[in-house]
């Protein structure tokens, strides 16, 4: 099951955060202080948070925000971030989770990124049709 990100989620996704942002899937390593602004921004509903139930229990979550692709001509969803729970991995989560946005985002261009290192996702991902683009891309925190 997917479903929106509750406050009571908030301590269990945290933790997904900390164990996601120190594996090799991520280049940055975060910080509690942004890992708590991304769940309030998720709770404030400023950010699409999503929390994925299998057995009762947390399996993961996503965070996606949306925006417009200028390259595409369309408004855009993108998949900030995408983590499953290691034990929960290859039980069609994540494919459940893409048929999900899918529906509730028709219009729109879904976009992510991955570390090229991250081969198991690269491969699902391109199971799933996406394609890329032939940049790098750039950020200016201010």
């Amino acid at each position: 099951m997917i479903r929106k990100i509750r406050p009571d989620d908030k301590p269990e996704v945290l933790r997904m955060m900390k164990f996601f942002y120190l594996s090799p899937a991520v280049s940055t390593d975060g910080s509690e202080e942004i890992f708590e602004r991304d769940i309030d921004a998720c709770l404030d509903e400023d950010l699409n948070g999503y929390v994925f139930e299998l057995d009762e229990k947390l399996a993961g979550y996503a965070m996606a925000a949306e925006s417009f692709c200028t390259e595409l001509g369309k408004k855009c969803l993108w998949i900030e971030d995408l983590f499953i729970i290691p034990e929960y991995r290859r039980q069609g989560l994540a494919e459940e989770f893409f048929a999900f946005v899918k529906k509730q985002y028709p219009d729109y261009a879904i976009r992510l990124e991955v570390e090229k290192s991250n081969k198991p996702a690269r491969q699902l991902y391109k199971k799933l049709g996406f394609d890329s683009f032939p940049y790098h891309e750039l950020y200016l925190e201010l």
